[in-house]
């Protein structure tokens, strides 16, 4: 249900595996993992509050303002991949 939401958001992904820090480090991303827990689903999720935080909003807002692709500006590499 989560990968089927998060389809074609080109910020946040879905992993089956454990979340690495490094994964999300000087990107725009948001990497959320589920885990079950007796009958309790524990959503782990993390980012990069300098890049993820109010700047990168703010790039991501003004791109869909002005009619720009959201991503524009943002497509930072990650330091693991």
């Amino acid at each position: 249900m989560f990968k089927e939401f998060y389809n074609g958001h080109p910020f946040t992904t879905v992993s089956d595996a454990p979340i690495f820090l490094k994964q999300v480090v000087n990107t725009n991303k948001c990497v959320i993992q589920l885990e079950k827990e007796g009958n309790t689903l524990v959503v782990h999720s993390a980012i990069d509050n300098l890049l993820k935080g109010a700047s990168g909003q703010a790039v991501q807002n003004m791109n869909l303002m002005y009619g720009l692709d959201e991503s524009t500006g943002l497509k930072l590499k990650a330091n693991f991949h």
